[in-house]
């Protein structure tokens, strides 16, 4: 029996039929189409009937549909996957030392003080092959002594996969976010290390964010407050994201007791640490995502003062380029355009706008406006969608920012470096 694509192929040359052309006649997607015939997406009983029809096959192309695949040479055969120059590095000083486990497992913590602060400052793809090859020799440590002989190592473990959870989700992978989340709660209870299951906790409450799903979010989110615990990073942020559901929502009551206990975890966090992380938060006086909620509950004029504030006084962009401001500035600048949009001030909205769009780091998903949403949106400006914000890595132009005008750019220490929150 021929092959599904093999006999589709045939049948477009008989008929002197090009891709476009039958995808058009199958109302399919040409793009859709070709990947399927390549064998990079699946078929489909009815996408067989369609293409069977178009092509006028008698159920030629039905039958060949049916047909296992092919099954394709695998790669296993060739050595596997490289490791990062900071894994090799690490393998070197381990071998042929007696203290080579302690060696390892001292590596791989430094190795997620590393990553915490470069993921806050560095777009994902970047990092996120080099998280693998950590956790993978992680994994391979772990291997050789029972979890119990070593709960550091485990800890770690749990740390690598948070940071590959967090890295997966910014890059909109949610399927693997989702499996290094369950990894990361196994490690936290495996070593009895609750911030490791508020972690992994705010991260699905963010997935269910992203995926336009706020309750499910928000249920996440007081899961996490449940588990967790008290007095850390996690906790505090953890009730952040519930104050921005509850404001997606509209539930204004529910909005205000989210924030009233997220300012109250931020009192009791300890000192701040010296250098932006994923696992840190900017010490302000109003919590995360304050700026954010505030918009969503449509109290722009609250919001655009906010989101000023927070750009003068963390990102100071009279001193630096937008291309070297952090990853969440251009967010932080299209929150301030929003507001702007809602108050009525279109000049205001479009500078912002533009200078978000000026920005040279791809910054995480920024707004949505679910269809479902009983809140109207302003009518001066455009309803707002999830998307990824970003402007050409090359890009070296430094335009005006929507406060004032800025020098050109200096060299930043990593304190300046900071993920920002609005």
């Amino acid at each position: 029996m021929a092959d599904f694509a093999a006999e589709v192929r045939r049948l477009m040359t008989e008929r002197g039929m090009s891709l476009r052309a039958l995808a058009k006649a199958a109302s399919y997607d040409p793009s859709y189409l070709s990947k399927v015939l390549s064998g990079h997406k699946p078929s489909s009983p009815y996408l067989a009937a369609r293409l069977d029809d178009a092509l006028g096959a008698g159920g030629a192309i039905r039958d060949a549909a049916q047909q296992p695949l092919p099954r394709r040479a695998h790669k296993a055969s060739a050595p596997g996957r490289k490791p990062s120059g900071a894994v090799e590095a690490l393998q070197v000083a381990m071998a042929g030392d007696p203290a080579g486990p302690d060696i390892g497992a001292d590596g791989l913590a430094e190795l997620v003080q590393h990553y915490a602060h470069t993921l806050a400052v560095s777009p994902s793809p970047a990092i996120y092959g080099e998280l693998l090859s950590a956790r993978s020799f992680a994994g391979t440590l772990l291997g050789r002594s029972a979890p119990r002989q070593r709960p550091d190592l485990t800890v770690t473990a749990g740390w690598l996969s948070s940071l590959l959870a967090i890295s997966a989700a910014d890059l909109g992978d949610h399927a693997a976010a989702v499996i290094w989340c369950a990894d990361t709660e196994r490690r936290g209870r495996d070593a009895s290390y609750p911030d490791l299951l508020g972690w992994a906790a705010l991260t699905r409450s963010l997935i269910a964010w992203y995926q336009g799903d706020p309750l499910a979010s928000a249920a996440a989110s007081r899961r996490g407050q449940a588990g967790g615990q008290p007095g850390s990073v996690a906790h505090a942020k953890l009730a952040a994201q519930e104050m921005r559901c509850r404001a997606m929502l509209g539930d204004a009551a529910g909005m205000a007791g989210a924030r009233r206990r997220a300012a109250d975890a931020m009192t009791r966090l300890g000192p701040p640490t010296p250098a932006a992380s994923v696992y840190s938060v900017p010490r302000a006086e109003d919590p995360p995502y304050t700026a954010t909620s505030l918009l969503l509950a449509g109290r722009y004029a609250e919001a655009a003062q906010m989101t000023r504030q927070i750009i003068e006084v963390a990102y100071r962009p009279q001193a630096r380029a937008p291309q070297d401001q952090p990853t969440n500035y251009a967010r932080t600048l299209l929150i301030l355009a929003l507001a702007a949009a809602g108050l009525g001030d279109l000049d205001q909205a479009v500078t912002a706008g533009t200078a978000a769009l000026d920005c040279g780091r791809v910054v995480w998903p920024t707004m949505y406006w679910p269809a479902s949403s009983t809140k109207p949106w302003p009518a001066a400006s455009p309803e707002p969608r999830l998307q990824r914000t970003s402007a050409p890595a090359t890009s070296t132009r430094a335009r005006a920012s929507p406060c004032q005008p800025r020098p050109p750019s200096r060299a930043r220490t990593a304190d300046e470096r900071r993920r920002t929150d609005p």
